[in-house]
């Protein structure tokens, strides 16, 4: 078996900074290698590389055997190379034919309007040939996130891609659509195709992957074969140190309630109500977990509760926080829910957590730029946000180092949520909402960031955790509720008595206690 793709000596620089330093990259054809590294480490640069996003400043690139110049991602398309972003790359008003086809479109008259039915035909075909389920006609923003990675999957293997990579594929599926994508991940190298996965799951890695090239800090480590390692063997190459992959915590000592929710009504952007009479109390010195699959209310409940929208009815109360004995912040603003002592690690962190046009040091202070010593009679200190931001970065593993003064688009998604983390941390709340704190970060983040997260909870303060990894629940949650249909249909206690996974799971779903 030959290699579909080798990259000899592959360096790149950003200014001063070396991204990437003489790596190297051997696959075969018809496997699935996974690319593992820390945040930061290079792996996208690499891929992007390969596609043509970025040109190497050093090094060679071989596509089955042959030498190739890769100038931008067309010559990558010609070349049968195609790559399935982490932020999809799709137009949402556009329905899911229309995006697959969108660049080249074929014309049926002198009138240029565009001709679908061959177009259709070749797509249902490819559909039914790797297992792809898709409703060509819906459109794309009425379609949940695993159709819309399908779509874009569907995407390049309409345009004649013989390697497909994938960066960081599962990072927002549910453990369902997870399942599917492994699924057809097979499917694709059964029928020939070659695969490279950028992931950060190592038991993902372990299900999935034959080969794994490790790449730290810009460097090559090593190429194994995936079956003669465990995942510790795995997170040690990628951090280079051992790494505690379970959750160490002493048991809660809770005290009284600091957020209470009551028959909270809220809908989404389209009018249709997602939460539906929900009734919540989170304590001192506790982590509640909320398990759910994603689309059961999550995301409308948090935007309630930070005021990102309205809601219907009910009322959310902090008790005890920095404003005095109980606050009403429901249908508030935003600064009312911070001023109260609510800070929030929001899920998507482009859209919600950040200013991707503002350097690090000002994304820093985002929330609290009014405040002494940042700022005096609307005066700016920037010493002290300098100071503020060096302390993040050092406390934080924020990579690269020094890059205070950088745009915090330039940062990888792990560093970005690792500054959120630090910043709402810094806040010093009462209660901490934690939305997928750790999508998209490595091993040796998420052990930080868990540690950050139960260090919170030890120091008194609530944490109200939402995580679509059941794992990451069980693990971290002193208790859990499980969300169905907007509300909450059952709370666990964890500490008391060992949660039963497949009973949780089956809540989830919208099966019934004890069936």
């Amino acid at each position: 078996m030959g290699n579909a793709v080798e990259m000899k000596n592959i360096s790149k620089f950003f200014g001063n900074f070396t991204a990437l330093e003489s790596v190297r990259l051997d696959v075969k054809s018809g496997t699935i290698h996974a690319l593992l590294g820390e945040n930061g480490a290079g792996k996208s640069t690499l891929m992007n590389i390969l596609y043509g996003i970025y040109n190497p400043d050093v090094g060679e690139i071989f596509i089955n055997g042959e030498e190739v110049i890769i100038k931008n991602p067309t010559s990558a398309i010609s070349l049968g190379i195609g790559m399935v972003h982490q932020h999809f790359m799709l137009v949402e008003t556009l329905t899911v034919l229309e995006n697959i086809i969108l660049g080249i479109e074929k014309t049926k008259n002198i009138l240029g309007v565009i001709e679908k039915d061959g177009a259709r035909k070749d797509i249902l075909a490819l559909s039914k040939q790797y297992g792809l389920e898709i409703d060509l006609d819906a459109v794309i923003r009425d379609v949940s996130v695993g159709m819309q990675q399908r779509v874009e999957i569907i995407k390049t293997l309409y345009r004649g891609s013989d390697i497909i990579i994938f960066d960081e594929p599962t990072a927002v599926l549910t453990p369902q659509e997870i399942s599917e994508l492994i699924n057809i991940m097979n499917n694709l190298t059964k029928a020939g195709k070659t695969i490279i996965i950028i992931t950060h799951k190592l038991d993902e890695i372990k299900k999935v992957a034959e080969y794994c090239t490790v790449i730290r800090r810009g460097k090559y480590i090593d190429t194994v074969e995936v079956s003669g390692v465990t995942q510790n063997d795995l997170a040690n190459l990628m951090v280079g140190r051992e790494v505690n992959l379970g959750i160490e915590k002493q048991k809660s000592n809770t005290g009284d309630v600091v957020l209470k929710i009551e028959d909270l009504v809220v809908k989404d952007i389209r009018g249709i109500e997602r939460v539906k009479g929900l009734d919540l109390e989170v304590k001192k010195g506790e982590i509640f977990g909320i398990a759910g699959i994603d689309g059961n209310g999550q995301k409308e409940l948090i935007e309630a509760i930070t005021n990102l929208t309205k809601s219907e009815k009910g009322t959310i109360k902090v008790i005890g926080g920095k404003k005095g004995d109980e606050t009403e912040i429901t249908n508030t603003t935003p600064m009312t829910t911070i001023k109260s002592g609510v800070s929030t690690i929001h899920e998507d962190r482009h859209r919600r957590g950040l200013v991707l046009d503002f350097t690090v040091e000002e994304n820093a202070v985002v929330e609290m730029f009014r405040e002494e010593p940042y700022s005096k009679k609307g005066m700016l200190n920037y010493n002290a946000i300098t100071d503020i931001t060096k302390k993040f970065i050092k406390r934080f593993d924020i990579r690269p180092d020094n890059c205070e003064k950088r745009r915090v688009r330039e940062l990888s998604g792990g560093n970005q949520q690792k500054l959120i983390i630090a910043r709402e941390v810094n806040n010093d709340p009462d209660i901490l909402i934690a939305v997928q704190p750790t999508r998209g970060l490595d091993v040796g983040a998420i052990e930080f960031v868990q540690k950050a997260i139960v260090e919170q909870r030890d120091n008194g303060r609530a944490v109200l955790l939402i995580s679509f990894e059941l794992d990451e629940v069980i693990n971290l949650s002193d208790r859990i509720g499980v969300l169905y249909d907007g509300k909450i249909v059952q709370i666990f206690d964890n500490e008391s008595s060992t949660v039963d996974e497949q009973e949780i799971g089956l809540l989830m779903a919208g099966g019934g206690a004890g069936e």
